[in-house]
């Protein structure tokens, strides 16, 4: 056997920066490139978003969606047709200004998002009631030259995202679509990725550059951060009047049409490994995980063939399992593979052979079980199910636990110390949103909760509040 590598993260989940880049790097998901802010998906996080990205793409067309694909290159003269649009994206906009030795005569934007070069289609391909609805979405990648500190995964000049672009005739049918969407989500959120979120409506302020309104759900991190999760905006016809997307509608009249976008990105994958994983590693849960058990041999030199073939047996149960026979002690593999998150680990030796089972150890508990061999597909499978409940229930309590109500500055600023998320009510000034942010060192309104009245007041001015909002700081 291989002697043992130096394994396992020197950090606490406390000390969260460090931890976190940590058990991204040692767990062999992302690593760093030449360029500036922008990371390699290795491929166990990769695979990982291609189960995320099947399962919503699943559901997408089952409603009716339809994928496309646009240019990455976007001329200047339509990123410009839209005022608040450009406004909102510019700073973070790559430009592509030569092709070889020639100068370009307009520049193309590398694309920060796709509604420009996708409208001025939509104009075109649009004339008449039948064409409606027009429910397009694109997998695709996306480039935003961020000048804040990168964060792998939860915060890169580039990333990986779906862009759903959907047109209506009726501002009804285009708002009743937001439920089908964030449903998709918070289903992908929940039963996959064992998240659990809350969904808010972004402020003014907030929301998406060129929408009506935003809503998302939001997600906390342990160190008391959210991050925005998949999103969806009611863009009403502010793009459409601006591109000039009109239809003929039953009574020959013309009209603008109603339009929403929506998007998941490649950002979940880190809130994933920041909320499940712990001071050995990460944990993924098993319904995205590539790996779901793993067979670890232990044996000595002359028990290697009799153990390693009912390894091989057991690498034919119906689930994703990987055999690990390299060349290592099994301490090493124990530590490798939970530092690498997966779900379940099954050990064997000439002992469990001997008496016709199989150790195996869950990865969010640690729990060991000795199980006959005759019961283990049943049993993996019970197992593999409850980590995922388990892994989800966690999240809710982390949720729940680290939310807190405020009714004043002074408790708000306190809160945000304490690394909490709060709950507390706003005027719907923007002057008392500014100052919230300048009080607490950059905490913010990350949105409005909709489904409570305001009954108070304000916690920065004191006037009657209009909203129940969420405060906390952001990535």
């Amino acid at each position: 056997m291989k002697k043992d590598k130096k394994l396992g993260i020197e950090a606490e989940k406390d000390e969260f920066s460090e931890w976190y880049t940590q058990i991204i790097i040692k767990a062999d998901l992302a690593d760093y490139s030449s360029v500036s802010g922008c990371m390699i998906f290795k491929p166990s996080a990769y695979a990982i978003w291609e189960k995320i990205k099947e399962e919503t793409d699943k559901r997408f067309k089952k409603i009716g969606l339809k994928n496309v694909y646009f240019p990455l290159l976007i001329p200047e003269s339509l990123l410009k047709k839209e005022a608040q649009h450009l406004k909102g994206f510019s700073p973070e906009v790559a430009w592509v200004t030569q092709a070889g030795n020639t100068e370009l005569k307009e520049r193309l934007a590398i694309r920060p998002t796709s509604e420009t070069i996708m409208y001025e289609s939509y104009s075109k391909w649009i004339r008449s009631w039948r064409d409606l609805p027009m429910r397009y979405n694109q997998w695709n990648n996306i480039v935003r030259w961020e000048f804040r500190h990168p964060i792998l995964f939860l915060r890169t000049r580039e990333f990986l995202w779906n862009e759903g672009h959907t047109v209506f005739a009726t501002q009804k049918e285009a708002l009743a679509e937001e439920k089908q969407i964030l449903g998709i989500y918070d289903e992908i959120l929940k039963d996959y990725m064992a998240i659990s979120g809350f969904i808010s409506r972004k402020t003014e302020s907030e929301k998406f550059a060129g929408a009506e309104f935003t809503k998302a759900i939001e997600c906390l991190l342990p160190n008391g951060r959210i991050v925005q999760g998949p999103d969806f905006h009611f863009d009403g016809q502010i793009f459409s009047k601006a591109f000039n997307i009109q239809f003929l509608n039953k009574q020959g009249k013309k009209e603008f049409v109603w339009q929403n976008t929506f998007a998941i990105t490649t950002r979940m994958l880190g809130i994933m490994f920041a909320i499940h994983g712990d001071d050995k590693g990460i944990i993924i849960p098993p319904r995205v995980a590539p790996i779901q058990c793993v067979i670890v041999p232990i044996f000595k030199e002359k028990e290697k063939g009799k153990v390693l073939k009912k390894a091989k047996e057991l690498e034919k149960l119906n689930f994703r399992v990987f055999l690990d026979d390299r060349d290592y002690t099994p301490g090493y593999k124990f530590n490798d593979w939970e530092l690498k998150g997966v779900p379940v680990r099954i050990e064997i030796g000439p002992r469990d052979i001997a008496n016709n089972q199989v150790v195996v150890v869950r990865r969010d508990t640690g729990k060991k079980e000795i199980i006959k061999i005759k019961d283990i597909e049943k049993k993996v499978e019970k197992i593999l199910d409850d980590v995922q409940k388990n892994l989800l229930k966690k999240s809710e309590q982390l949720l729940k636990k680290n939310t807190v109500m405020t009714k004043n500055i002074q408790e708000t600023v306190k809160a945000i110390k304490d690394k909490k998320l709060i709950v507390s009510e706003w005027c719907g000034n923007h002057e008392c949103e500014d100052w919230i942010k300048t009080k607490t060192g950059g905490a913010k309104i990350i949105g409005i909760n909709e489904k409570k009245e305001a009954i108070g007041k304000c916690v920065y001015c004191g006037k009657k509040a209009m909203h129940v909002v969420w405060i906390a700081k952001s990535y």
